[in-house]
């Protein structure tokens, strides 16, 4: 065996057994790394928000520690409210429960009796069947945990996110001393720069194209009377940034609760028909247009990207998939030596 093979099946061996220990580690420590990587997000998606708002004819003219105070309050009141919500709406649904079941039994006795059924299968019996045979108070305890699980998951994402912020002003000046010099600093300050200004503008931008989504979701619910319409408008939101899947996912949740709530085929198809236009409305014509190139993936990389983070962190790891994704590769795009890993994964080669 010649050296260079020997050399070559050596440094595969090394890059093997270096993305297998990197990968248990991001899944050993996921309870530490996933709120880091979610207040990092939320930092660009803040300070973009911020460099938006200079733009503004008041707010604009404030100082950077009162414009960046302002958006940290904001996004620690939007965090709460979201737990909140959450809160709320699962003890309404608890709370909504009998009338669901009674507009079921309905349903079911009725499509039973078309299809000419003599026994039919009430609802009563289906639950005895199905429902009745669930120990509900076995799943009681892993919820109550879960939601507090993901209650000091936010608290942590503020927390980190707010420590960032505020470290941010004195980054400049370390990067410089690690560096070793004033030239070699500033290079490494430009090339940051430019990473971070593209990374900022795509998250921003998709989490403005996720909000539009949540809000058109959110008054089509509403017009057509469908109960807890901000719930499924704020989850339909955040399942966006889950790509292919997600927005299957977030019309589900509103056509299952129509048909419960309303105990008609018909009405569950008109709320189906009606967010499904909204996706494809925003997927196929707002989003292209205001992402531009910062969204450049190959289609099998997201899909990869996806089941690789979705088995290490869950659904927060599908939530996070993407925009990891898309920034690595913008990262790796500004980098010389690392460009064509950028341009392997990207869709058209342009990044």
């Amino acid at each position: 065996m010649s050296l260079d093979v020997k050399t070559k099946m050596q440094n595969t061996t090394y890059a093997v057994a270096l993305t297998l220990m990197i990968g248990w580690l991001l899944w050993i420590g996921r309870p530490v790394l996933l709120p880091v990587l979610a207040a990092i997000i939320s930092l660009y998606v803040l300070l973009t928000a911020a460099a938006t708002m200079r733009r503004m004819p008041v707010i604009g003219r404030l100082p950077d520690w009162a414009l960046h105070s302002l958006i940290l309050i904001a996004f620690t009141i939007g965090v709460g409210l979201l737990f909140v919500l959450v809160i709320n709406n699962l003890g309404q649904v608890l709370a909504a429960l009998p009338s669901y079941e009674s507009n079921l039994d309905a349903l079911i006795t009725l499509r039973a009796s078309l299809l000419g059924i003599e026994d039919e299968p009430t609802w009563e019996n289906l639950r005895r069947a199905t429902l009745d045979q669930i120990n509900v108070r076995a799943w009681v305890t892993p919820a109550l945990l879960s939601l507090r699980g993901f209650g000091v998951t936010l608290f942590l994402v503020v927390l980190y996110a707010s420590f960032l912020m505020a470290e941010r002003g004195a980054m400049a000046k370390k990067v410089i001393i690690a560096m070793g010099g004033e030239d070699a600093g500033r290079k490494a300050l430009s090339l940051l720069a430019r990473i971070n200004e593209r990374i900022g503008q795509y998250l921003f931008v998709k989490t403005v194209v996720n909000a539009m989504l949540g809000v058109i979701s959110y008054g089509i619910m509403v017009l057509l009377g469908i109960e807890f319409a901000l719930f499924w408008a704020v989850l339909i939101m955040f399942l966006n940034y889950i790509p292919y899947f997600g927005s299957l996912v977030g019309v589900i949740f509103p056509v299952l609760l129509s048909l419960a709530q309303f105990g008609t085929l018909w009405m569950a198809s008109v709320v189906l028909v009606s967010l499904t236009a909204a996706q494809v409305f925003v997927g196929a014509y707002v989003e292209p247009k205001m992402m531009g190139r910062a969204f450049n993936l190959s289609p099998f990389v997201v899909l990869l990207a996806l089941v690789c983070w979705s088995a290490l962190w869950g659904l927060p790891g599908a939530l996070l998939a993407v925009p990891m994704t898309a920034s690595l590769v913008l990262v790796l795009s500004e980098i010389r030596m690392t460009r064509p890993i950028a341009v392997m994964l990207s869709a058209n080669g342009k990044v």
